[in-house]
């Protein structure tokens, strides 16, 4: 359980630690990232637009470079892990898409799915055997409601709808974590894989929300300061794999991270396996929790 009122300032001293943060040049990627930094990590901010993220980096204190990275293209994942040589500490799956209009990625995937969970799904294995503590995936508290069919994992068979398929994507990444668990246990690896959602957070990742949500959210929602802090609580505090970090107030929407209970569907066993072994066959990713350091 979490410290009571856990806040950024109570993150360690990360001198000499490498972190990889991806969609770090805005809201809650860029707190996370600057918050790593400001305690002594080196931090990869990993950008689709290497432009925003080295006016992101500007303004950061500490060891931090920019790469780029679009999760919607996996010619850019295969790039960037390709790129990376030595050892990595923590990579923090935070970048993402929410309630977009309907479309595909450039290898055919639906937008939220490619962008949110089979991006994620293929960069993380491959730095899998990079990584020398945790990986962090950030879902959403909206992952509850959604749904994954991996005869159907688009959803193709019902109208397009940005809402579902952004919360199917979210569930997406909690089954994706859990299931990193359980292969990372049984191999034995030291490495964790572990989750967290900011609850409602007002960042520009809602700027296809409208009408009455729009004006609410600012009244609800939290900063991106404070959504970031279940990310950095998961990143850095003496966890067990598997962990799921989120807000402690009403309804998990806002306040200090606390372990959580993600919901049923997410940790459905056979289902993780199945959406894990669906992603490998998709991205053409040998996706092995075995082969880590």
């Amino acid at each position: 359980m979490a410290a009571k009122q856990w806040k950024a300032s109570d993150v360690p001293d990360l001198t000499g630690r490498k972190i990889v943060v991806t969609g770090a040049s805005s809201g809650l990627g860029l707190v996370t990232a600057r918050e790593f930094a400001r305690v002594g990590a080196h931090v990869v901010l990993a950008v689709r637009d290497r432009a925003k993220g080295e006016r992101a980096a500007e303004d950061m204190t500490g060891s931090v470079e920019v790469r780029e990275l679009d999760l919607g293209d996996l010619s850019s994942v295969r790039a960037f892990a390709s790129g990376w040589s030595g050892d990595l500490d923590v990579l923090v799956n935070n970048a993402g898409v929410m309630r977009v209009p309907e479309g595909r990625t450039v290898d055919g995937f639906e937008v939220h799915m490619g962008t949110n969970h089979l991006g994620p799904f293929a960069l993380t294995a491959l730095l899998l055997p990079h990584i020398t503590d945790r990986v962090v995936t950030v879902s959403s508290f909206l992952h509850a409601k959604g749904r994954i069919d991996p005869a159907d994992l688009y959803a193709e068979r019902l109208p397009y709808d940005g809402s579902q398929a952004y919360n199917n994507t979210k569930l997406a990444n909690l089954l994706f974590a859990l299931e990193l668990q359980r292969r990372l246990s049984a191999t034995g690896s030291p490495v964790r894989s572990l989750a967290a959602h900011p609850g409602l957070s007002s960042t520009n990742l809602l700027g296809h929300i409208g009408g009455f949500q729009s004006l609410m959210l600012p009244l609800v929602g939290q900063s991106a300061e404070q959504g970031a802090l279940p990310t950095l609580y998961a990143a850095t505090q003496d966890l067990p794999g598997g962990t799921y970090v989120g807000p402690d107030g009403f309804r998990g929407l806002r306040g200090h991270p606390v372990v959580q209970q993600p919901s049923p569907t997410a940790r459905d066993a056979v289902l993780g396996r199945e959406l894990w072994e669906l992603s490998a066959q998709l991205t053409s990713v040998e996706h092995s929790a075995g082969d880590v350091r």
